[in-house]
């Protein structure tokens, strides 16, 4: 029996992180999702989705803990996003805003527009067809 292995995908530690920090934008969208929180989970029936501007989030990982805010920004050159009164003072008085990673976070409402209610439906009809061909074998 042959194992069936992804082309593309390295099980290499080494070839793993070249490609994730090679990554293209178009990629590092995808890893840069954040899972829902249960209520949009139970409506929308996806459990992740890619972050975007104007997201409003719930950081649930880290010292900034339990702060919500709108997404400001969407740093894929850094994989981070930006929320919206999540800030340091620098000496000289400055603020900046503190770079979170979307997987440290949790969706609590979308910006929702015609192409990511596309995205949406696209996923769930993914799900369901996959659980009915689960509860079929």
């Amino acid at each position: 029996m042959t194992k069936h292995m992804k082309s593309g995908v390295a099980s290499s530690r080494r070839k793993s992180r070249k490609s994730y920090y090679e990554a293209p934008s178009s990629v590092r969208r995808v890893f840069m999702s954040a899972s829902l929180n249960k209520d949009l989970r139970e409506k929308h029936g996806v459990r992740s989705i890619p972050i975007r501007k104007d997201d409003e989030v719930l950081i649930t990982r880290g010292s900034n803990k339990g702060r919500e805010g709108k997404v400001t920004s969407v740093y894929r050159l850094k994989y981070v996003i930006h929320v919206e009164r999540v800030n340091r003072e620098k000496t000289n008085g400055q603020s900046v805003p503190l770079g979170i990673h979307p997987s440290n976070c949790v969706i609590t409402k979308l910006k929702l527009d015609k192409d990511r209610e596309n995205i949406l439906e696209r996923k769930k009809v993914g799900r369901e067809a996959k659980a009915n061909q689960m509860s079929k074998a």
